[in-house]
């Protein structure tokens, strides 16, 4: 049976994407409730896999050569969880996203440099299901 969150849980998820490296004890203070109900509700998160990790933000200087970008995906037919299938083996992939209108599916794509970024759009490409694809490449966050 899925863990169904409730507000405190909901508080708990924000105060994280906030800071995810927050002890236990400011969460807890907080959220005025003890340090045992936030690790509980924690564990329970986690265990359910409402929380699947946690990671950090970097200032956009520090990773200047990173190439980000953003690229939309039509697929052909019903393959939809097929290529989805795929594409999460790509670990260059931070997100993908199911949407609708002209395309199928939007890829957040990070790589080092545009040679090791042209090989993934070539990867992604080639990939059985991917009928069309357009890409955007990131340049400046405002």
């Amino acid at each position: 049976m899925p863990y169904l969150q409730d507000e405190l849980d909901r508080k708990l998820i924000a105060e994280l994407r906030n800071d995810a490296r927050a002890s236990v004890s400011y969460l807890a203070e907080c959220l005025k409730v003890s340090r045992g109900t936030i690790q509980n509700r924690l564990d329970r998160l986690i265990s359910s896999g409402a929380i699947l990790g946690f990671t950090i933000r970097t200032d956009e200087n520090i990773e200047k050569n990173v190439v980000r970008a953003i690229m939309m995906i039509e697929v052909v037919g019903k393959s939809t969880s097929q290529v989805i299938r795929s594409l999460k083996g790509i670990r260059e992939l931070t997100k993908i996203h199911t949407t609708n209108g002209a395309w199928d599916l939007i890829v957040e794509i990070q790589a080092n440099d545009l040679h090791h970024f042209d090989s993934v759009l070539r990867v992604i490409r080639e990939l059985d299901g991917v009928l069309n694809s357009e890409t955007s490449i990131l340049l400046t966050s405002v």
